[in-house]
């Protein structure tokens, strides 16, 4: 079932995938790991041009990737590939460039294939009332702790109220995202995500709230868990 959240919406996806993942602890870059007969990154990209208003992504690849190419997504007409950099922000900017006219850009992790429709509709839907743009996020459960600087020991318990798991697709207006990340970049920055760096620039995204089962595939632990909630997720969308 396709969702859509109305015509006037231009959007773009960029998926950075120049990363290879050492702590996955595999041969191959994490994107390139599968879920079923589709790798990670096919199935984010998958999710994403469900919604009509994304009419195209433009995945970021290292300039050693030898297997991007050999995917069946690659001969699509709704994606583009360009050669990402060294951090996360390097390729974001690298696609960024590439986009001339969308309003809206949409950054998502390929690592992250257990993406709602439910979750990319309500994302999509802030841009009625915001010229900024938001992401996904989920609020903290656990008891959070802070380590002394360097070690294994227990500093301090931190108070998790108000505390939140930042999770993508993040959406910000294009040639707003495009200057706070060139200003970032420039000044030496920290850059963990795209909101931070419009945080750096004096903006406050939107936290949209979104499930916790949109996990990121980092650890070779993570992949088992993904597997589950992807069949979750294929079971309740299929239905």
């Amino acid at each position: 079932m396709t969702l859509s959240v109305g015509p006037v919406l231009d959007v773009i996806a960029i998926l950075p995938a120049a990363g290879i993942g050492s702590r996955m602890q595999t041969a191959l870059p994490k994107q390139y790991l599968t879920i079923g007969d589709k790798t990670l990154l096919e199935h984010a990209i998958d999710a994403l041009l469900r919604q009509p208003c994304i009419r195209e992504a433009i995945v970021a690849i290292s300039p050693a990737d030898r297997w991007y190419h050999q995917l069946p997504v690659a001969a699509d007409p709704r994606v583009r590939v360009v050669t990402g950099g060294e951090a996360r922000a390097d390729s974001v900017m690298a696609a960024l460039r590439r986009v001339c006219t969308a309003s809206w850009v949409l950054v998502h992790d390929v690592a992250r294939p257990c993406l709602y429709q439910d979750d990319l509709r309500r994302l999509l839907a802030i841009t009625a009332h915001t010229e900024v743009g938001g992401l996904l996020a989920s609020p903290v459960r656990d008891t959070m702790k802070r380590a002394c600087a360097g070690t294994d020991i227990i500093a301090s318990t931190v108070e998790r109220e108000d505390l939140w798991h930042a999770l993508t697709p993040q959406l910000f207006a294009r040639d707003l995202l495009k200057n706070c990340l060139e200003r970032a970049l420039a000044e030496g920055a920290t850059v963990t995500d795209e909101a931070s760096a419009l945080e750096y620039c004096g903006y406050a995204p939107l936290l949209v709230p979104g499930r916790a089962d949109n996990i990121k595939v980092t650890r070779p632990e993570d992949l088992v868990l993904a597997r589950f909630f992807f069949s979750q997720l294929a079971n309740t969308e299929s239905a």
